[in-house]
């Protein structure tokens, strides 16, 4: 008679031998219209068939989409529009002192490159004539060495009366110095808003930063949470204000300096034409 563990022995047996022909018929379900199953079946199924449910590779998984670009809540276009009037007219006038600046250093720049070419038409034409009256025809209508040629021409003429008591010499270089200081006064024209503009552009842009810090502050205040959600677009704003300030002052100082240079290297060149236009009326009032 077989003893207690023996029969636990084989009880346990059966249960595991039970328990795997459950695991199988899960795994292998049967056939429609009672096929056979198992590795009988297995064996007769065909070289192309599939490999069982729990042997098969796991199905691929979708792409994954790259997260759609978020717009930038706090660039120039949620400036203007998130913006109060004062933050608008701060960068409206910011706009304005930028073109008006530009506008100058263009018209300058192109001032100065016809004023060297009339230097240059001067120096190969007025002192090929034979007279002064028919240099001064040979230059351009609009000429500052024109200018400064028929100012002299006027003053060798006008000598008489009270001017006559005033030696000729004298009269003619005041005459041409006078010519000479017109014409500097005009190639400082427009230079004063450059001026203006690099040393007030970054203190308006600087007013733009406080205002949106300030901003920034009564925001947290209404809130009660310093979340960066609350202070991010106002401090974007002031940010973005100092840096058009410096942007704005920067090409308008840089414009200052260089046009100033340029105007220093003409005028000497007109300094130049006017002393030399100075003997040449001397020498010819002699031999009269």
């Amino acid at each position: 008679m077989p003893t207690l563990s023996a029969l636990l022995t084989r009880i346990a047996l059966a249960a595991c031998l039970l328990a795997g022909a459950a695991v199988m018929a899960q795994t292998n379900p049967p056939a429609p219209g009672g096929a056979a199953s198992g590795p009988a079946a297995a064996g007769a199924a065909a070289p192309g068939a599939s490999a069982p449910a729990a042997f098969r590779p796991a199905a691929i998984l979708p792409p994954i989409k790259a997260p759609e670009a978020i717009a930038n809540p706090y660039g120039l276009r949620a400036l203007w529009a998130q913006g109060d009037w004062i933050a608008r007219v701060t960068l409206l006038i910011l706009a304005i002192m930028s073109l008006g600046s530009w506008y100058v250093l263009i018209a300058k720049l192109v001032a100065q490159s016809r004023m060297g070419g009339q230097g240059k038409d001067a120096n190969q034409n007025f002192w090929k004539a034979d007279t002064v009256r028919q240099g001064a025809d040979k230059l351009q209508p609009a000429s500052p060495y024109r200018f400064i040629a028929e100012s002299a021409l006027e003053a060798t003429r006008r000598h008489d009366g009270l001017i006559g008591q005033v030696d000729l010499n004298t009269w003619t270089a005041q005459s041409i110095e006078r010519a000479v200081a017109t014409v500097h006064s005009r190639t400082q024209e427009g230079l004063a808003v450059l001026a203006t503009v690099g040393s007030t552009a970054p203190f308006v842009g600087l007013f733009g930063t406080v205002w949106g810090i300030y901003n920034a502050l009564v925001k947290i205040g209404a809130s009660g949470q310093a979340s960066i959600d609350k202070v991010a677009g106002p401090v974007g704003e002031a940010l973005i204000m100092t840096a058009i300030g410096l942007a704005v002052a920067v090409p308008a100082v840089l414009g200052y300096n260089w046009l100033v240079r340029r105007n220093k290297v003409a005028m000497d060149t007109v300094r130049a034409f006017g002393s030399d236009l100075h003997t040449v009326l001397l020498a010819a009032g002699n031999r009269k």
